[in-house]
């Protein structure tokens, strides 16, 4: 049945069911794109530390690249807490947040090629049209057609309309455009939750570690035990490290670090506020790590003067973790930022990097160039990043989640929500 035929003999309700019967690909999406909208559920921004379970129209398919996906799995990001917690611009009252998710297709637009109805995929955070000057050189988090309003970054699921306005994957269905480019098929013999890291976290610490220049034997500092500190920790040891020193100051995680990724530890609340930069230069015969990796970011604790600042934006996130890998890493050793910041300004001591010789890398993560790769490390056992999973709860549970993990409460780790759609 194609669109011609639907004009001519389907009036607008007979058309609905074009989405479920019509076995013209065409007519499906063009009877989606008329149709009355049905209400899902969504988790949705109400104000900051403030999310509500809402209803919210259906997603369609927009344009001739999209799918449209029936989520089955979508996790809490440590980034999404810089959005509850109103830390980034034009995050608007009733959005929809989550960049790692997963989940089967659902609709499928004319022009899509390489998937169909009832395929399984895990999508990157990343948005990228796969044609435009920084997607041909695999740098997929800088797309220019996604985002054509910033010049800084492309675009990303449920990241404020500073990154292009996307509703995210915290829902029981999500549009997902470009579809050619961005998802990847989940093998059949495998779960959601062994590949849903896939779209964020695991790749994001792999780029962090291969950004450092790892060299065997090198000694690496991680800041944060938290979600991406845990992944980068584990593809330090991928790329040869000799040392891996996890930094943070919350006792269930560096004792989960320990377990999970076998590294050294340090407490920077231990008997009160150590000297943090004296003690990993201690610890590495005075000269300092030869790598440190922020996986912390904007919200970094250790510093009163630094969170301070942040809050009253007066700069743009607490550059504390910053400051110590500059001060801590050895002269001529290489800093690394894999945790978010926004513009314009931070607390930096860029002087000090200068004099040290320092080389300094960051940026978001450029998903898609790291999940074949990363699939085989997880088939192989090398990489099991589903371990990190320390809560599964339905998305009418959302809102306890967010508060869960913004606490730092009951041991969490990661947070995993399970729509009902699933």
């Amino acid at each position: 049945m194609c669109r011609a035929c639907c004009l001519a003999t389907l009036d607008r309700a007979r058309l609905r069911c074009l989405r479920s019967i019509c076995p013209c690909k065409q007519a499906r999406s063009w009877g989606a794109a008329f149709a009355p909208a049905q209400p899902m559920k969504a988790l949705t921004y109400r104000a900051p530390s403030t999310m509500k379970v809402a209803t919210k129209p259906d997603p369609r398919i927009e344009h001739p690249n999209d799918i449209v996906l029936r989520v089955t799995r979508s996790a809490i990001c440590g980034s999404d807490l810089h959005l509850y917690h109103g830390l980034v611009p034009d995050t608007r009252v009733g959005s929809t947040f989550g960049h790692e998710f997963a989940g089967v297709v659902e609709e499928v637009g004319p022009e899509v090629t390489s998937l169909q109805r009832g395929d399984r995929v895990v999508v990157p955070f990343n948005i990228a049209c796969g044609t435009c000057f920084f997607c041909q050189r695999e740098l997929t988090g800088l797309c220019d057609n996604s985002n054509p309003s910033s010049d800084m970054v492309g675009g990303v699921y449920g990241y404020s309309h500073t990154t292009g306005g996307f509703d995210g994957g915290q829902a029981e269905y999500v549009r997902v455009p470009y579809a050619d480019v961005g998802p990847m098929k989940i093998p059949g013999d495998m779960h959601e939750e062994d590949v849903l890291f896939l779209s964020d976290i695991l790749p994001t610490g792999y780029q962090a570690a291969e950004m450092g220049g790892i060299s065997e034997g090198d000694t690496v500092c991680v800041f944060g035990a938290g979600p991406v500190g845990l992944m980068t920790m584990q593809s330090a040891w991928l790329m040869g490290a000799g040392r891996v020193i996890a930094v943070d100051h919350l006792d269930y995680r560096l004792e989960f670090a320990r377990r999970f990724a076998n590294v050294e530890t340090l407490d920077f609340d231990q008997e009160g506020r150590v000297d943090v930069v004296g003690r990993l230069k201690t610890l590495t015969d005075g000269r300092g790590p030869d790598i440190c990796i922020d996986a912390v970011g904007c919200e970094a604790s250790g510093s009163f003067m630094q969170k301070a600042l942040g809050l009253a934006m007066l700069q743009a996130g607490a550059a504390t973790v910053i400051d110590w890998s500059i001060n801590a890493v050895r002269k001529g050793g290489t800093v690394v930022l894999i945790g978010v910041y926004g513009p314009p300004w931070n607390l930096v001591p860029m002087g000090t990097a200068m004099n040290k010789g320092l080389t300094i890398r960051a940026g978001q993560c450029n998903v898609k160039r790291y999940m074949p790769h990363l699939l085989e490390h997880i088939r192989n056992g090398r990489i099991t990043p589903k371990a990190i999973i320390s809560h599964r709860v339905a998305l009418e549970d959302g809102p306890d989640a967010y508060r869960i993990f913004a606490r730092k409460q009951d041991e969490c780790i990661k947070c995993v929500l399970v729509p009902q759609a699933a």
